[in-house]
């Protein structure tokens, strides 16, 4: 394969190559249009050369980083849950479209994508005028960095751009959640309010939301004193979806017997209560759900415990806040990390180890205590053996 330059005018050439027609078995003239010095046209000629005979040439089209992405997101729907599509979907047209959507695909370079995360950064992405979060950001990055993967293996594009920048540092925020103390406190403040269940799920057994909102009495044996989360309710725009708890697998978690108690209180009022609209309760039934036996939404949860916590002393913390507050209480108080991690239902129990990590310094200040306590009795059993 042959090329060679012309100059059109100063600054800008065509890069002329001689190609090989497949169809026709004849060569062909291929033309481009480059602006810069001579040199750099003879260098773009010579790349444009070796893509060719290498087989990475990929020939330009018009599509636009708005329309790949577009199709990108018709294409994995299938692959991901509703919700993931749907946030997915949100962060592409409210986000990455608005700022780089207008860019021809193959023409998308590292510095539109940086200079697209410093406008978000700096107030340029939203109506009002605010700046989105280094985090969010940050899944911009990554989202754009896996759609953009799918170009390349799709042969719209050579290499990533994405690969080529790097994302805002995203610092790790604070936990809050509330000490044994406090956990008393909010347990005495819900005892007549129908957030009840739910908090004690939460904050004395771990589950997360959807977990409590997908919970039915089939799932919970109090004679045994266990609980299986089997699903998770998921919220959609669609309504509500039921799926695998989020680690993939179901998990069992034992009650306590202060657990076991409120659980079966619960069961009984619930009873009652529906037996005055005319629904009898079955093991089918949710443990948590609205006046007419029907599911309850995660998001109405979420509304009902900001109200409470909007109205309480305790410091304001999210639903979630309470099963980190279950798993701090779990390694403050000695529990094993590796159960720990079971009951949470974490993958992996480096996670809850990540995770809960500002709870360690105190655990391992316990445990070199009490090694040195048998290290010290060791020690004196020695010298008690010695001396008789």
């Amino acid at each position: 394969m042959k090329g060679h330059i012309r100059q059109r005018s100063p600054g800008r050439w065509a890069i002329v190559l001689d190609i090989h027609d497949p169809k026709t078995g004849r060569r062909r003239r291929k033309w481009y249009s480059f602006s810069g010095t001579k040199r750099e046209a003879q260098i773009a000629c010579s790349r444009l050369i070796a893509e060719m005979s290498g087989g990475a040439y990929i020939e330009p089209a018009k599509t636009s980083v708005a329309q790949f992405l577009r199709q990108w997101l018709d294409s994995i729907k299938p692959n991901v849950t509703p919700k993931t599509h749907e946030r997915y979907t949100e962060i592409v047209t409210k986000n990455l479209i608005p700022a780089i959507g207008a860019i021809i695909l193959t023409k998308l370079q590292p510095r539109h994508i940086a200079e697209a995360y410093a406008k978000a950064l700096s107030g340029g992405r939203r109506k009002d005028g605010a700046s989105l979060s280094p985090s969010t950001v940050h899944y911009m990055h990554r989202l754009l960095k896996q759609a953009l993967s799918h170009a390349v293996r799709w042969q719209m594009l050579t290499r990533n751009p994405a690969n080529a920048v790097d994302p805002p540092k995203v610092e790790r925020a604070k936990m809050n959640t509330y000490d044994l103390d406090q956990t008393a406190e909010l347990l005495d403040a819900v005892r007549n309010t129908r957030m009840l269940v739910p908090v004690v799920l939460g904050v004395l057994c771990g589950l997360r939301r959807g977990e409590i909102a997908a919970l039915r009495w089939r799932h919970i044996n109090l004679t045994n004193g266990q609980l299986s989360v089997v699903e998770s309710a998921e919220q959609t725009t669609a309504g509500i979806r039921y799926k695998e708890p989020k680690s993939g697998r179901a998990r069992t978690v034992a009650l306590s017997a202060s657990v076991i108690e409120e659980l079966r209180l619960h069961r009984i009022r619930r009873a009652e209560e529906l037996l005055k609209v005319g629904v009898r309760q079955t093991d089918a039934s949710f443990v948590c759900c609205r006046e007419d036996s029907e599911s309850l939404q995660p998001r109405t949860l979420t509304q009902n415990w900001r109200r409470l916590a909007a109205n309480g002393s305790l410091p304001r913390i999210r639903f979630h806040d309470l099963r980190d507050a279950h798993a701090t209480h779990l390694l403050a108080s000695g529990v094993h990390p590796k159960v720990a991690s079971e009951r949470l239902g974490h993958s992996k129990v480096g996670i809850t180890l990540d995770l809960y990590s500002h709870v360690l310094p105190g655990m391992q200040e316990d445990a070199a205590a009490r090694v040195d306590e048998a290290f010290r009795v060791a020690v004196n059993k020695r010298a008690s053996k010695e001396i008789g």
